[in-house]
């Protein structure tokens, strides 16, 4: 899938504080580790996955049945607190086009968000079910998180 860019001061906060500002290379494993850690948390579906850490840039390597999985995991990885890129390495068995991202603004919302794409803010479901595990709760989104945008 390639490079993702991502905001660094905003997401999940899986690494320690001190990895967060100043990764060190001994701390890269430990990061990679909580990583990997944090995908299987949210139960997220692959074959094999590999997650690689060099300072705020994650990669991944491995394999999944489909796009939709290889994208919930980028992004997982990627709205960490720290992750600045995800250099997305996966193999999808059965490859289909890729979703469209939405990084999140102030003042965004889902509803708003799907008003804007679809042209029916009814339609923010989409967005909601595109983006579980990590979206728990449609009212839950903050300014920088990236969203995957299916078609609809």
């Amino acid at each position: 899938m390639g490079l993702l860019s991502f905001f660094t001061g905003a997401g999940e906060k899986v690494f320690k504080k001190e990895d967060v500002a100043a990764p060190t290379p001994a701390a890269e494993p430990l990061r990679a580790s909580a990583l990997l850690a944090h995908v299987k948390s949210l139960g997220l579906k692959y074959n094999n996955l590999t997650v690689k850490t060099s300072g705020d840039t994650v990669t991944i390597i491995g394999e999944v049945a489909n796009q939709e999985d290889a994208e919930k995991i980028a992004l997982a990885v990627g709205n960490v607190e720290g992750v600045k890129a995800v250099d997305d390495q996966l193999k999808v068995a059965t490859p289909a086009p890729p979703a469209t991202y939405h990084t999140v603004e102030k003042g965004d919302t889902l509803s708003k968000i799907a008003q804007t794409v679809y042209g029916d803010m009814m339609k923010y479901p989409i967005i909601f079910e595109a983006n579980k595990p990590m979206l728990t709760d449609p009212d839950k989104i903050y300014p920088g998180q990236v969203l995957r945008i299916p078609a609809a």
